[in-house]
């Protein structure tokens, strides 16, 4: 029997590439997003990527009984197996002009609901003997703070705790619980637009080039399966080495014929 995921965030970006790259490696799919429009054009796209069976949920999983009716809708179409935590907000916000609203509208979505959706699964699944796997969609900001996003930056860190905690408790019901963590990924976002000058600024990586969606739809589908079965409470960051450190800094000491010379000397002594 295929296996059921659960992909939120859906309609757009990382989730809808997740779901795309599931369905052609025959996954039974219950998409979800707070918007029907795109929703339903991603089940169209998982259906012509080869999925049988595409469900669409349309809900705000930012209130207070979404993730609980998410997981209710999708379940009883079938056991759920994985779930994926992609759907997410990142507003620019400077720092004095945030609210009370905007902090929970952030850490409403970005944190609370990948903890209460994660929770409705673990209680079906354990009340079912069945195991499942669940994938986080962190970010390299989790790491390092950016203007305009004490919001964002900390509900990403409180998720990869999230991840962490919800890894400990649950592993005993073979129950597995990771984050992925992107670097900058080109998705075009109508909900999350950036600039060209914030995306050069911060898509500086080692490997020299920005990230597409599918590089983190891999990643997502190989933590969630039997490859990855004695991981859990992990974050695996997929961010071409960005995470390693800064690329665009000069030599901290001239390197020079003189230098090289004086240094060697120094270090003889």
């Amino acid at each position: 029997m295929s296996r059921h995921a659960v992909i939120t965030g859906a309609g757009s970006g990382i989730g809808l590439q997740v779901a795309k790259r599931m369905a052609g490696l025959g996954f039974r799919l219950s998409l979800a997003d707070i918007n029907p429009a795109p929703l339903a054009e991603a089940a169209d796209s998982c259906r012509a990527a080869g999925a049988e069976e595409v469900a669409e949920l349309a809900v705000d999983l930012a209130s207070d009984r979404g993730p609980e009716a998410l997981i209710a809708g999708a379940w009883a179409l079938a056991p759920v197996d994985v779930l994926v935590n992609s759907a997410g907000i990142y507003p620019a916000t400077p720092f004095l002009e945030l609210d009370a609203g905007t902090w929970d509208s952030v850490l409403n979505l970005n944190t609370r609901a990948p903890l209460l959706t994660t929770v409705a699964l673990a209680k079906r699944a354990v009340a079912a003997g069945r195991s499942a796997s669940v994938v986080n969609i962190s970010s390299g900001a989790a790491l390092r703070a950016r203007p305009g996003a004490a919001p964002y930056s900390t509900s990403k860190a409180a998720l990869e705790m999230t991840t962490r905690a919800s890894a400990l408790e649950l592993g005993q019901y073979g129950i597995r619980v990771n984050a992925v963590a992107p670097g900058f990924v080109t998705v075009n976002s109508s909900v999350n637009p950036v600039t060209e000058e914030y995306a050069a600024a911060v898509s500086g990586n080692p490997l020299g080039r920005r990230g597409e969606p599918d590089d983190i739809a891999r990643a997502v589908v190989w933590l969630s399966g039997d490859e990855a079965a004695w991981i859990t409470g992990e974050t695996l960051r997929v961010d071409g080495g960005a995470s390693t450190g800064a690329t665009n800094l000069p030599l901290h000491w001239p390197v020079s014929g003189a230098a090289s010379g004086e240094l060697k000397g120094s270090n003889a002594r």
